[in-house]
Formats: C-alpha cells, sequence, structure tokens
C-alpha cells in the first residue's frame, strides 16, 4: 500500500493543481506514473487522494431532456385490437385507440373482469367512447371464438 508521506509537498501541491482543474482519477494515477515514477493501483491512488483531501471536481452533466410525447392525434373513432400474446393473468388482451387519440391496453382476466390502463397516467376516456369500446371488442371476443 502507497504511502502518503512517500510524497513531497510540492507534489502534494501538483496533484491538488491538477485536481483542481478537472482531472479525473485516472488522470492522477497517470500523473503519479509518469511525472514521479510511482506506479499505483486505480484503488492506492483513491486513498492517497481521500488521505490527501483532494476533493475531485467533477464535471456537470447535462441531465436527459425528457422526451416530449408527441400529442395524441383525434381520429375521431374507437379501434381496437386483440394480441396475438396474452398478457400474463388475462383471458385476452389488446390495445384501444379513443377518438381523442389516446391509447390504452385493454384486457379481460380469468373471471371475466376488464381492465384498461391508459399510456397518459389518469387519463379517462369520454362516455361515448366506452361504449363503442365495449361493442368493438365484444364483437372481436365473438369473432375469435372465445
Amino acid at each position: 500500500m502507497f504511502s502518503a508521506s512517500k510524497l513531497t509537498p510540492e507534489q502534494v501541491t501538483s496533484l491538488k493543481q491538477w485536481a483542481a482543474e478537472g482531472a479525473t482519477m485516472s488522470d492522477l494515477q497517470r500523473h503519479l506514473k509518469e511525472d514521479f515514477g510511482f506506479t499505483l493501483t486505480y484503488m492506492d491512488t483513491r486513498f492517497l487522494i481521500l488521505d490527501l483531501g483532494i476533493e475531485l471536481v467533477e464535471e456537470k452533466k447535462e441531465e436527459p431532456k425528457e422526451e416530449e410525447k408527441a400529442a395524441p392525434v383525434p381520429t375521431g373513432k374507437v379501434t381496437v385490437t386483440m394480441d396475438t400474446l396474452t398478457l400474463p393473468g388475462a383471458l385476452v388482451s389488446g390495445k384501444v385507440t379513443f377518438s381523442d387519440g389516446e391509447t390504452a391496453i385493454w384486457m379481460l382476466d380469468q373471471t371475466g373482469r376488464p381492465g384498461l390502463d391508459p399510456d397518459t397516467p389518469g387519463y379517462r376516456p369520454a362516455q361515448e367512447d366506452i361504449m363503442e369500446f365495449q361493442v368493438q371488442l365484444r364483437a372481436l371476443i365473438e369473432k375469435s371464438g372465445l
């Protein structure tokens, strides 16, 4: 294990200067080897930096911008599709697009209870859309033979 006492005050000052200029842990490890002739492992370098009280300056990372969801495109009609691979725990499942362009996943569980999971949290379709959805869903299920 490398000891900080092996460094001269000038070397410690140089390390602090490099860190203040934005050097990373790997940069400091490289400087220790190339400039001072000390070959240290990454972990030894980390402990040395801690022992000397050197704080590394981290570059501020730009926060990724949240992708703006495209606004739903109103179609004026309700469309219902059935999945070829049913969701786990469901008897049948599929997708629905309401007249205002909002979409949701629907399912009927093993007891026949319906479930609707809209893509937009808190979305509630219009009553007319719900009635049209039920009509199309009934027709789709009858057509599939279930």
